[in-house]
């Protein structure tokens, strides 16, 4: 196995990707060969610039500059997906949605929901914990543009694959954007469940129950924290609070 400069096992082909995620059979060994991967040349090219430029405002701090794991315990019931790291969020700090506007939602919002022991989420030491929530992304390395390719998505998925998998009380996924909810169809197909046809629509509000080889998993769409969103008034704070308030009723439902 080839590791990093840093000690991450390495990946750089979308057949290494998926040969990585399936032969994993924990969560932490997981975040460790996602953080080595280097499967997407574009992509790896732009992280590790905007590492090395940096913003005028954290140019003092050093750049995390590789793909994000997730964030979140393996006895989790709910997670959240969403669309990728941002290049001076989590590419800077190396957890997922942090340091940023759409970190300071998310994180403000599950704490309200119970689900995490503080508000914000600024750098890893901050002493955030989540509590049966595992947060991640459908690509885990910042895209130009916030704009990452149908190519990229795909060999990025048996990541999220394997993650998911690895949740075995999960009942419900919060899917945070159109992007998140187009790349999580094929993932749930490949583990076993039973897809509609034709696909719902992402909306925000939409439920759809899967039935699975592991009981029924359930569905929540919501428009993502982005800034677009939330600063339009697109999405609220009492809109994702429904959503997330969703989630916990009906994992709590599922046992």
């Amino acid at each position: 196995m080839a590791r990093d400069a840093d000690g991450y096992p390495v990946t750089r082909s979308a057949a290494g990707v998926v040969r990585a995620a399936r032969s994993t059979r924990e969560l932490p060994v997981l975040d460790e060969w996602i953080s080595g991967c280097r499967a997407c040349p574009r992509l790896v090219t732009w992280r590790e610039e905007v590492a090395r430029v940096k913003r005028a405002s954290f140019r003092s701090e050093e750049y995390w500059g590789r793909p994000v794991p997730g964030l979140g315990p393996a006895n989790s019931r709910i997670a959240v997906v969403g669309l990728a790291p941002a290049a001076h969020g989590g590419n800077r700090t190396g957890r997922v949605f942090t340091g940023d506007r759409s970190g300071d939602w998310i994180f403000a919002a599950l704490w309200r929901a119970g689900l995490a022991n503080q508000p914000t989420s600024v750098h890893k030491d901050d002493g955030l914990q989540l509590t049966d929530v595992r947060v991640c992304a459908a690509v885990r390395c910042a895209p130009p543009a916030n704009a990452p390719t149908p190519e990229e998505r795909d060999t990025c998925s048996p990541w999220l694959a394997r993650e998911l998998s690895l949740l075995p009380r999960l009942r419900v996924v919060v899917v945070l954007g159109g992007f998140g909810w187009t790349a999580l169809w094929p993932v749930l197909g490949a583990a076993g469940y039973e897809l509609p046809r034709p696909r719902p629509a992402f909306g925000h509000g939409v439920e759809v129950a899967l039935a699975g080889p592991r009981g029924t998993l359930t569905l929540l769409g919501s428009y993502h924290v982005s800034q677009q969103n939330t600063f339009t008034g697109r999405l609220t704070e009492p809109m994702l609070d429904a959503v997330l308030a969703r989630a916990r009723q009906l994992a709590a439902a599922g046992g």
